[in-house]
């Protein structure tokens, strides 16, 4: 009615009520969008379906570690197969990295293109052992003076091997590097022809 009174409290309630509301309306979006206290800022929590997905993607990775280390297992036992058989042949392209090279097969081809006395060491050292068993006096001098003649006469061949084979290879291959390459040959002379790896590719009196 016109010109009736309204009372203060309901002037002051209906005011606080309506500047309240939107306060109210915004509180419940607000809380959606509280933040996993792990989750980075500014990004929601991940959904279960997220996480789950998350933890698959986790599972295949390593299963793909451990197929990608059998992977190369099986890898390295072809690569080691292919070096055996590499050097029972021969094969340039599969060969350890120390035989590797022109060099170093020249070097071989070197020494097993003649006899070393190195190389017959072994078989003189078992006689010469056995002769140093035996207790007769004649017999162990014998077998000293053996050592002595033995020790001598490899020491005298590789040094001639030696300076031979440095000699012809600076002459074949003087832009190479020849670094290590007679140190190899020397060490490849004593052993018996048979065992050396890898084998000989030439015969006894041919020239490499």
């Amino acid at each position: 009615m016109p010109g009736e009174r309204l009372p203060l409290g309901f002037v002051f309630r209906s005011r606080a009520k309506e500047e309240k509301a939107p306060v109210a309306d915004k509180a419940p979006a607000d809380s959606k969008q509280t933040r996993d206290p792990q989750a980075p800022k500014g990004r929601p929590t991940p959904k279960r379906s997220e996480a789950q997905s998350q933890r698959r993607s986790v599972a295949n990775t390593s299963l793909s570690r451990k197929d990608a280390a059998k992977r190369q297992r099986e890898e390295r036992r072809a690569q080691l197969e292919r070096q055996r058989q590499a050097l029972a042949g021969g094969d340039e392209r599969f060969l350890p990295a120390r035989d590797k090279g022109p060099v170093r097969k020249f070097a071989r081809d070197t020494i097993d293109s003649r006899f070393n006395v190195a190389e017959f060491f072994l078989p003189m050292a078992v006689v010469i052992l056995v002769l140093s068993m035996v207790r007769v006096g004649s017999l162990q001098t014998t077998a000293l003076l053996l050592w002595l003649v033995v020790i001598v006469l490899i020491v005298l061949d590789s040094l001639v091997t030696g300076f031979r084979l440095k000699k012809r290879l600076a002459e074949r291959f003087p832009d190479q590097n020849r670094r290590g390459a007679v140190a190899y040959a020397l060490m490849r002379s004593l052993q018996m022809r048979r065992l050396r790896l890898p084998k000989p590719q030439v015969k006894r009196g041919e020239r490499p």
